[in-house]
This record gives C-alpha cells, sequence and structure tokens, in this order.
C-alpha cells in the first residue's frame, strides 16, 4: 500500500462533492489540491483562522467559516479572482452552510437568534427567525425545494417548512410538535415525509408529511432512554432508530 507525504491541517479535509478536488484548512488558510495527484490548484489567505469548510454542489466554490470574526469568504476553485466576503456583524455567526442548489449561503446567529440567507446571485439578503439549534434541525429536502427548520418558542417545539422555489423562502407551514424536547429532524429519501427526534428522556420519533401533517409516530420503549439516532432506508419505506442500549429498532 503506498502512502502519499502528510500534510498539515488545522481542521478534518472536505472533499468536493464531485470527488475532483480536497480543501484543507490550515490556521487561516485555505489549501485546495486535485485528488488523484494531490497537486496544489489554490492556496488563498482569509482574514482569520478557519472553523468549517464546506463545498458547494458544483463543486467550484468552497465556504469558509471565520466565527471569531463573524464572517464566512467564499472563494472559487476555477477564477482565483473571485471572492465573496459576508460579515454578519454583533449578530455574530456560530454555524454557517450552503443551500442545495449553490447560489445562496445559510448563516445561524449565535444563540440562535436568527438565520439568515444571502444569495450570491442577486446579493440579496433574508432573515428569518432563529433555529432551536445551532447546527442540527436545518435540513433541505433531497428535491431541494423545501427547507426545514426545527424551531423552539413559548417552551414548545415547533416545525417550520419554507418553499426554496421562488427564492423568497415564503413558510408553507409552521407546526406544533408533540414532542418533549425534539433534538432533530431527517427528510425521507423521497421528500415526502419527515422524521423528528425527540429529547433523549423521551423515546419517540415523530412522522410528517412534507406539508406538516402528522403521520404519526413511534417510541421503542415505555420507560428508559430516548433514541440516539435514526436513518431512513433508500426507499424511504423505513426508519432505523438507534438506542442508548446499543439497540436499532426499525420503524
Amino acid at each position: 500500500m503506498d502512502f502519499s507525504e502528510s500534510y498539515r491541517c488545522s481542521l478534518l479535509p472536505c472533499y468536493s462533492r464531485d470527488g475532483r478536488h480536497v480543501a484543507a484548512a490550515v490556521e487561516y488558510r485555505i489549501v485546495i489540491r486535485e485528488v488523484e495527484s494531490l497537486k496544489v490548484v489554490q492556496i488563498y489567505s482569509c482574514l482569520d483562522k478557519i472553523h468549517r469548510i464546506e463545498w458547494s454542489a458544483s463543486g467550484n466554490y468552497v465556504l469558509c467559516g471565520l466565527y471569531d470574526r463573524s464572517t464566512v469568504q467564499i472563494w472559487s476553485v476555477e477564477d482565483p479572482e473571485w471572492s465573496c466576503k459576508i460579515d454578519e456583524g454583533p449578530a455574530g455567526i456560530k454555524h454557517c452552510m450552503w443551500t442545495s442548489d449553490g447560489q445562496s449561503v445559510v448563516l445561524i446567529a449565535d444563540f440562535c437568534v436568527r438565520m439568515t440567507i444571502w444569495s450570491l446571485v442577486d446579493r440579496k439578503c433574508r432573515i428569518l427567525p432563529g433555529p432551536k439549534h445551532i447546527s442540527k434541525g436545518v435540513m433541505f429536502s433531497p428535491k431541494a425545494d423545501q427547507l426545514a427548520v426545527l424551531e423552539r418558542k413559548d417552551c414548545k417545539d415547533w416545525l417550520a417548512l419554507y418553499s426554496t422555489n421562488s427564492g423568497n423562502w415564503d413558510l408553507q407551514s409552521r407546526i406544533q410538535l408533540a414532542s418533549m424536547d425534539a433534538s432533530d429532524i431527517a427528510w425521507s429519501p423521497d421528500s415526502s415525509k419527515i422524521a423528528v427526534l425527540d429529547s433523549p428522556l423521551t423515546y419517540k420519533v415523530l412522522l410528517h408529511a412534507a406539508d406538516g401533517s402528522s403521520l404519526g409516530s413511534y417510541s421503542g420503549y415505555e420507560s428508559g432512554l430516548g433514541p440516539r439516532s435514526f436513518k431512513w432506508s433508500p426507499g424511504a419505506d423505513f426508519l432505523a432508530v438507534g438506542s442508548y442500549d446499543q439497540v436499532c429498532n426499525g420503524a
């Protein structure tokens, strides 16, 4: 077995979705290499230490989250002259991610007070209510036509569904969930259903349709710790639920 020479990095390297390039953060620099030859394609210097990197769906752009500066910077693989910087100011940034089409960036502020979506096409910004969690509970449907957001208001869990088709991020529905303290959500592969994982203290998984209507719930145990993880089957017919007792249940 052959091994390449080692390269220094401060974050786990991130592969582009087409598998052609790999990006590695070295403190404040982002180094982009070809996967096959490990040849350096681009080296960019950011304004501060990089906390997160993520590739766009096309594999042409890489997002760098500079949380200490409440800033994200975006770099192009093909055009070294192109760059983008988004500064959230006093609101801060705790998490950043691409939209499914790779044309907008989602930013979650400190304490989840708000969620902003910045378009790289028309440079417009849309402000949405903050999610419940920093990096969980915000998920685009596989068809990329909806955004599901887990929210917490008045000590109750809510599921907000937004349309991504018009570019206006219109709210389709906001449903109160029958959960105690929901921890995460997951779209089914066919975008027809949403699973909601309840608190680790309550063994319950809620199922909702894409329009928000309730499809039922699953409870593995009446007592004991709640679910730890879950995963849809490729055909969206079954849901595997992992428990803290090292048991996987099917729903």
